[in-house]
C-alpha cells in the first residue's frame, strides 16, 4: 500500500489575495526602473555612488554634512557650557 502523504497535495487558497485582475495590477506598478537606474549607478565617470544623480543628490550631501557640522559644534558648545561650574 505505501505511505500516504501527510501534507494535502493541493496548495491552499491564499489568504492575501488581490482582487485585481493580472493586467490592472501590472499597470498599478508601473514601470520598473531598475534597469534604467544600473546603467546610472554602474556608469564609469569617476564620481562616488552617493552623488550620481546630479544635483539633488549634491543638495543632499551637503546639507548632511552641514547638519552634521552644525550638530557637532553645537554639543561642543553644550560640553563646554556644561562643564563651567555655576555662578551664585
Amino acid at each position: 500500500q505505501g505511505l500516504k502523504p501527510l501534507v494535502p497535495t493541493e496548495s491552499p487558497a491564499p489568504i492575501f489575495g488581490t482582487s485585481k485582475p493580472p493586467s490592472e495590477a501590472e499597470a498599478f506598478l508601473g514601470k520598473n526602473k531598475v534597469p534604467d537606474l544600473q546603467k546610472v549607478f554602474q556608469r564609469s565617470d569617476g564620481l562616488p555612488v552617493h552623488l550620481k544623480r546630479g544635483v539633488p543628490d549634491r543638495l543632499l550631501y551637503r546639507t548632511t554634512m552641514a547638519l552634521t557640522i552644525g550638530g557637532t559644534i553645537y554639543c561642543l558648545v553644550a560640553l563646554y557650557i556644561a562643564s563651567q561650574p555655576k555662578n551664585k
